[in-house]
């Protein structure tokens, strides 16, 4: 009965998108899946609207509307155009930049927004062709924009696009301005709310003048431009995995003087159907299987690639028998700031005033760093949105030196606003060429971050639960660990908790609590044990499936001592998982 009543909303829902508002061929997919006697995709399409969230959307393409398509991104853009209006008021012209990926569709959607931003009165910056999310992020500062948009759905598999939307500072959205726009969305309930015809006059395209400013900027961010000449033939190995970054990263590392590049032919064929491998996601070990092949082809120093929007990085480096590993994004993290608090150190430009982001289940071994250096730091909620809310708050008042979280973005300038793979790759470089230069490789440079600073491991593990009782699960889950909190994780007493649903933090060694100073709450849980185990816990706000950060300690004597840390912390994550039943 219950399926029955669904099919007969859904059936009702599909059929408003047989009307004129919406063109010939949505209406004629819509009519194939009605007439199609398996249900399954009507009921999927339509069941719910595709939530315009804090992150903006993101979903399979189609019609329907729980898909992204010209109307799913019609009502997101005419709901910001509406905010916009009403919060710029004042503004003789609110102007926006558009910006999008390789995917499929996305310059048809970035097109529509166009249209739909200037159909309002708003001046729109719409890049010519596919550029990097850290570039859209950089052009609403340099125009004076009022916000910006990229459609784009990061390394998500090819079938889905999406639509991320900035504010005047080039960060995502955050409160009260997401919750704003969000209200706007959900007001926009028919095709014909949404202005499609466009002014071209208020549509202006840009490209390389851009592209060279942003280059020139993230060139000024070279700390040792004498190591990079001495070893500018490193052999630097890239892949934009059909992405954003195929024009501009090798632009960037030209710029800081490397001369080598050599690039994944196969991967720098812009496609958003990512022929050459099943995720474009650098977090993925095979993603990088093309670009590692290439390394042991040319005996490369070092192996890079970029997601789709260039945002995120993967890295691979030599181990000490010489064969290629890939350096998760908790140690890309630790290298990047390890390596800019050396620098600032050694060019004396360490005033006191400086300050370094993480994101909370990113490595402690980042805190150790920054108290061994005087070095201030900030933890965050996980998303850039959140470490650009820190920059935002020092603006003006201190130095920032970078952010970064594990999953494989970081940041090195102030003058973007979202993780960037362009300055990332290039600094990521200059630190390879500065190993060099010191006589080490990458390896024996990140095991003397951890001789230096202490040996620690992560890993992170997510438990997938899908449909409604999977939800019902996790939320039951995450119940069970804060109504029975644990008093000892693999055999070592839990020292601290830290619920940031409450915003309070319990200290069992002194037996006081205080509070988390955050700026909001956060559904995360966090359990600090008497052996320096930390173990994070929360529920993804996108997929169905709950995340554990696992991190351990060890202890590492020398460099020939690393494959037993190693060893030894594995055997620890494996009880840590055990204690919680993972």
């Amino acid at each position: 009965m219950e399926n029955e009543t669904l099919l007969k909303e859904v059936t009702a829902k599909a059929q408003t998108w047989l009307g004129d508002g919406y063109d010939e061929k949505t209406r004629a997919e819509v009519r194939r899946m009605l007439e199609n006697e398996d249900k399954t995709e009507l009921i999927e399409s339509f069941y719910k609207d595709l939530e315009f969230g804090t992150g903006g959307l993101r979903g399979i393409m189609g019609a329907g509307s729980n898909r992204m398509n010209i109307y799913t991104v019609g009502a997101a853009t005419q709901g910001l155009s509406n905010y916009l209006k009403k919060e710029f008021a004042d503004l003789p012209q609110i102007k926006v930049v558009v910006g999008h990926d390789c995917r499929n569709n996305s310059r048809l959607f970035a097109e529509i927004s166009a249209d739909i931003f200037s159909a309002n009165g708003i001046k729109v910056y719409l890049f010519e062709s596919l550029r990097p999310t850290p570039e859209m992020s950089f052009a609403i500062r340099e125009l004076g924009c009022q916000s910006g948009i990229i459609i784009t759905a990061s390394h998500n598999p090819k079938e889905y696009n999406g639509y991320k939307a900035y504010w005047n500072d080039g960060a995502q959205m955050i409160s009260p301005h997401d919750k704003n726009t969000i209200a706007e969305v959900n007001k926009i309930r028919s095709a014909k709310d949404i202005k499609f015809k466009g002014n071209p006059e208020l549509i202006e395209i840009i490209g390389e003048e851009m592209d060279k400013l942003f280059i020139e900027r993230i060139k000024t961010l070279s700390l040792s431009p004498e190591a990079i000449e001495r070893n500018k033939d490193l052999k630097i190995v890239y892949t934009p995995i059909h992405g954003t970054g195929v024009k501009l990263v090798p632009m960037s590392l030209h710029a800081f003087g490397f001369t080598n590049v050599i690039h994944v032919p196969e991967q720098d064929v812009v496609s958003g159907d990512f022929p050459t491998v099943v995720s474009p996601n650098p977090e993925e070990p095979a993603a990088l299987d093309l670009a590692i092949k290439k390394g042991i082809e040319v005996d490369a120093d070092i192996v890079m690639a970029s997601d789709p929007d260039a945002d995120r990085i993967g890295i691979a480096i030599k181990n000490d028998k010489g064969e290629f590993i890939l350096v998760n994004g908790n140690q890309i993290c630790m290298i990047f700031l390890n390596y800019l608090i050396t620098r600032y150190k050694e060019l004396g430009l360490l005033t006191g005033n400086e300050f370094i982001v993480k994101t909370i289940v990113t490595t402690e071994l980042i805190k150790d760093i920054a108290e061994a250096n005087n070095v201030p730091y900030y933890d965050c909620y996980t998303g850039f949105k959140w470490i650009a809310a820190v920059i935002r708050e020092n603006e003006g008042k201190k130095k920032y030196i970078g952010g970064g979280e594990e999953s494989y973005g970081f940041l090195v300038e102030d003058f973007v606003r979202d993780k960037d793979s362009v300055s990332a790759i290039s600094i990521m470089a200059e630190i390879a060429a500065w190993a060099k230069d010191n006589g080490k490789t990458m390896y024996e440079m990140l095991q003397d971050i951890y001789l230096k600073y202490g040996y620690s491991k992560q890993q992170g593990i997510s438990v997938v639960r899908k449909g409604k009782s999977g939800a019902e699960e996790i939320e039951a889950m995450m119940k069970n660990y804060r109504e029975h909190p644990m008093s000892e994780i693999a055999g070592s007493k839990v020292v601290l908790i830290k619920d940031y649903v409450s915003l309070v933090a319990n200290d069992l060694v002194e037996n006081e609590k205080y509070t988390l100073d955050m700026p909001t709450t956060s559904n995360v849980l966090q359990y600090f044990t008497e052996d320096g185990t930390k173990v994070s816990i929360r529920p993804s706000g996108t997929e169905p499936k709950i995340k554990f950060y696992i991190e351990v300690r060890g202890e590492l004597k020398s460099r020939d001592d690393y494959d037993r840390a190693n060893a030894e912390a594995d055997k620890k994550i494996e009880a840590v998982k055990a204690s919680l039943g993972i």
